[in-house]
């Protein structure tokens, strides 16, 4: 199949085009840098996705096109990229292109955790997930949702971020941070997983969470990361919950920082899940997080 990717470039989107191409699909690959036709030059395709909010804009983009992958995604609200547009607006524009030009399938790269939270990152998830419902509800679309936890591999700035914790001797951390529960999983899985629904006969549509097979508490996510970089036990301290708000405040300044208020927000509830549905769209048990850094990290 020929495959849009968009998000090609990111953490996730890198990991998913390679998957597909060894499965031997043909790629266009989502470009933010503007080109007035809009068309594909080579593979790469010009889009926006914090202007891009017209169906119409996509159509062009979409012409030889047999399925498309939203890989596309932001932490925080910035003036550059209003997560609105980014993770409502636009996607909800190219999903009904999508189904204008009769592409064959849509896979879309959500998020773990979004159902109970009212933080804009989950609000705007569930509203491009619910406007990809009502076309595929509709008859008008096949698509699926992948809904990842923490995903873990070289490139991701939240591994980057467990892996530097891990080798601190001692750890000071946000309450949350040590409460809540994660699945982690392997970035490699995911893309496992969006390569199996863009199989030759892949027929699944509908919501699947993609975990790993262990929950965890942050804290004793980073133990088993230390475990695997051969250091011992180390000692654990929680912050004082006002230096946390102060914290996450002074992140929503750092762009690059995966800590910031929106994601103290989402720790408020555990980010767990059965792992059934993906082991059995891999055909194989997900990656366990005791194996993360020996096959993930490297």
């Amino acid at each position: 199949m020929r495959i849009l990717v968009c998000g090609s470039s990111g953490f996730i989107g890198r990991h998913v085009c390679a998957a597909l191409v060894r499965d031997g699909h043909s790629l266009a690959r989502g470009t933010s840098r503007p080109k007035p036709s809009g068309a594909a030059v080579g593979d790469a395709v010009a889009m926006d996705f914090a202007r891009d909010t017209d169906p119409a804009t996509w159509l062009p983009r979409l012409q030889g096109i047999d399925a498309v992958v939203n890989a596309v995604g932001v932490l925080r609200d910035t003036r550059q990229r209003p997560i609105q547009r980014v993770h409502d607006a636009v996607p909800s524009a190219l999903f009904e292109a999508c189904a204008t030009a009769g592409v064959q399938r849509v896979v879309h790269i959500s998020a773990l955790g979004i159902d109970h939270s009212d933080t804009a990152y989950a609000t705007t998830k569930r509203a491009a997930e619910q406007r990809l419902k009502q076309l595929t509800d509709g008859q008008r679309l096949c698509s699926a949702v992948l809904r990842p936890s923490v995903v873990f591999g070289a490139g991701g700035a939240s591994a980057a971020m467990f892996m530097n914790l891990a080798r601190l001797p001692a750890l000071l951390l946000p309450g949350p941070v040590i409460r809540a529960r994660i699945q982690p999983v392997a970035v490699a899985d995911v893309a496992d997983a969006v390569a199996a629904l863009l199989g030759a006969h892949a027929q699944q549509t509908g919501t699947v969470p993609c975990v790993g097979p262990t929950p965890l508490t942050m804290a004793g996510f980073v133990a088993t990361l230390r475990q695997q970089l051969s250091h011992g036990p180390a000692r654990t301290l929680a912050l004082p919950d006002f230096i946390t708000r102060l914290s996450a405040r002074v992140g929503d300044h750092v762009p690059v920082s995966p800590w910031c208020s929106e994601s103290l927000a989402l720790l408020a509830h555990d980010n767990v899940a059965p792992c059934d549905a993906l082991a059995a769209l891999l055909g194989r048990a997900p990656l366990s997080p005791d194996r993360f850094v020996a096959q993930s990290w490297a």
